[in-house]
């Protein structure tokens, strides 16, 4: 069951990623790409977890994997709303 619902995390955060890049292909707004590689990141992350002999995603590695995924979410915000000068 654990790994079907891994399957469709997987599914979902690549669909999410794949309309942030549309959205920034259309657009060409940074903040939309910055979204869409965070999504394909976390997609990875959760497909390297699947086969894995240890299926926990408590270890340091899986977490930093998804330290860099949410940094680039905050990143875009940050560079979003920040003064143009």
């Amino acid at each position: 069951m654990n790994t079907m619902l891994l399957g469709a995390i997987v599914m979902a955060s690549s669909v999410v990623g794949l309309f942030f890049l549309r959205f920034w292909r259309s657009t060409g707004d940074r903040f939309f790409l910055f979204f869409a590689l965070s999504f394909f990141i976390d997609a990875l992350n959760r497909l390297i977890l699947g086969p894995s002999s240890q299926m926990e995603d408590n270890t340091p590695f899986y977490y930093l994997i998804r330290l860099v995924s949410y940094g680039l979410i905050l990143f875009a915000i940050y560079d979003k709303n920040r003064p143009k000068t």
